[in-house]
């Protein structure tokens, strides 16, 4: 039976019952993204976000873990997927509350109690503050907060 977008899940109440979250290298991951990412998203949003990344580890096109996803292209700067990891500017944690949050999204996220089906099976997203070349190319699958999500229109030959 498929969970409402509107979910209980999807607000501080809910969030806030949830004990303190923790994991091994993969939550560590996401945890991070999402602070970085979309910390001052709202939580549906940020819970979108975590969506687009999940749905990137299982589309087969980028790496098959969280943490590979998150630092695919790492290491030249601006040519990484997710911008914090390619900045220059160091990952600080320094909003215990926002990281608390977060961490829960991710826990929720990996251990499957979270419903993936905010974003319409997006796997790239970028925030209203900029317009890339390659969101004309992409189809719009969902806005929610300051963030808008595409899927990729791949195509696929065929030998008939």
């Amino acid at each position: 039976m498929p969970v409402s977008r509107n979910a209980a899940i999807y607000n501080a109440s809910w969030l806030n019952s949830q004990n303190a979250a923790s994991g091994g290298a993969q939550w560590e991951c996401l945890a991070e993204a999402l602070y970085f990412e979309a910390r001052g998203e709202t939580i549906k949003g940020q819970f979108a976000v975590a969506e687009v990344i999940m749905n990137r580890v299982k589309s087969g096109r980028f790496p098959d873990s969280v943490c590979g996803v998150i630092h695919q292209g790492t290491g030249k700067k601006y040519q990484c997927q997710f911008t914090y990891t390619c900045d220059g500017i160091p990952e600080r944690i320094r909003e215990p509350q926002a990281w608390d949050r977060v961490g829960k999204i991710a826990r929720a996220i990996l251990d499957g109690r979270a419903p993936m089906n905010l974003t319409n099976g997006a796997t790239h997203y970028h925030t209203t503050a900029v317009n890339p070349r390659w969101s004309r190319t992409y189809t719009k699958t969902a806005s929610i907060g300051v963030h808008v999500f595409y899927r990729h229109t791949w195509r696929v030959s065929s030998n008939g």
